[in-house]
């Protein structure tokens, strides 16, 4: 194993500005929005007929880095060439270092720590590469003993990216037969209802902030921003969390494993499935199968999931989009009997009990790979070359 010595950042990496003008060659679009806190992926991708301000290029060769808010830790290496937002940081790697060793860098907690730290800005604070540039990290002298660390922390990521293509896939695959039976082969005798008749709506509760005995609990709690980032999958943490005193002093509400929870303020429309029993905020709705088919978890998703952009385009409101009790009653479903949908049930559920599984795959796989990341950066754990 070779030395390590300590260089400074303007040492091993380059901040690239180079400028995109709208009028440009369309591509890929990258905003904050798209990379998913902490989790080093994409979570969607967006396109540069709708942008209206000069954006910043890169390509295969950078690693994109959010300067705005960097405690967020929003750190992704695209496989593709496009533009970014101008809070974002486009960062290549000098001669001598390699560049996926470096985008693990900037990844590590503690440079986003330091780099909050030398922020400026105190609503939106953004860090400053002035201020980073000058930073000093111990790194392998031999490109060899980096290239080995980043094989082994993006060895981790590629089985994660896998699962969630995965997961994708099968999703899709519950889709399309939600469609088969219930839109393409949907039958003249079936009877139409409100969408609010065939499931259970239930709305959420904060306890009060101020009490501390009700927060920091066993009780995952979710608000929007939880939900919005696992949007379309199964959701198996939260941010916050609270006591059950908490639970029972306020109008939060419990939904058990399965259930539906979606937004019904500002991001409307964002929903997933709850891994475990979970509370929420009265800023979103937990779902329920109706109570004659109450174990049809999954069709009750798939079928939040089939009238979704019908929601969405009933919302209302003066300062935030809102979705009410009544814009479900005013949805209308045409539906079979309740033996046809638990049927459909058994048929769907094989896919969403995987889905789980690799959900939970995907959590370990990312403690693991936080946990090593910190100790290879370090030099504590040290990897053979």
């Amino acid at each position: 194993m070779g030395e390590w010595k300590e260089k400074s950042l303007s040492d091993l990496a380059i901040l690239y500005n180079d400028s995109w003008k709208v009028g440009d060659e369309e591509c890929p679009y990258i905003a904050l929005e798209h990379i998913e806190e902490s989790k080093l992926r994409l979570n969607g991708i967006g396109h540069s007929d709708i942008i209206a301000s000069n954006k910043y290029r890169f390509n295969e060769k950078n690693f994109l880095f959010g300067k705005l808010r960097p405690y967020f830790r929003k750190v992704v290496k695209p496989q593709f060439s496009g533009i970014c937002s101008t809070d974002i940081w486009v960062v290549g790697a000098c001669s001598e270092t390699d560049l996926t060793f470096l985008f693990y860098l900037f990844a590590n907690q503690a440079f986003v720590d330091l780099a909050y730290s030398g922020s400026s800005g105190t609503r939106m604070p953004r860090a400053d590469w002035k201020f980073m540039k000058d930073t000093v990290w111990l790194i392998p002298s031999d490109i060899e003993e980096q290239r080995a660390i980043a094989s082994v922390l993006s060895s981790l990521d590629d089985k994660i990216d896998l699962l969630h293509r995965q997961n994708k896939t099968l999703e899709a695959m519950a889709e399309t037969l939600f469609r088969q039976w219930f839109v393409e082969e949907a039958q003249e005798d079936w009877e139409e209802n409100s969408l609010l008749e065939v499931i259970q709506l239930i709305g959420g509760g904060t306890p009060k902030m101020a009490i501390d005995e009700y927060w920091d609990g066993d009780i995952p709690w979710l608000a929007g921003g939880d939900i919005a980032s696992n949007h379309k999958s199964f959701i198996n943490c939260s941010v916050k969390s609270i006591t059950e005193v908490g639970l029972n002093n306020s109008s939060a509400k419990l939904l058990p494993k399965y259930a539906t929870v979606i937004s019904a303020r500002g991001t409307v429309g964002k929903y997933c499935l709850v891994a475990q029993s979970m509370a929420f905020s009265q800023s979103n709705y937990g779902i329920l199968p109706n109570p004659k088919i109450s174990e049809c978890f999954f069709f009750t998703y798939l079928l939040v999931n089939h009238v979704v952009e019908e929601l969405q385009s009933s919302a209302y409101g003066s300062v935030f989009d809102t979705i009410t009790t009544t814009t479900f009653k005013e949805i209308k479903v045409i539906l079979p009997t309740e033996t046809e949908n638990l049927r459909f049930e058994q048929s769907v559920s094989p896919y969403f009990k995987k889905m789980f599984l690799n959900k939970s795959q995907i959590r370990t796989l990312e403690k693991l790979r936080d946990t090593l990341l910190p100790k290879l950066m370090s030099g504590e754990v040290r990897v053979k070359t």
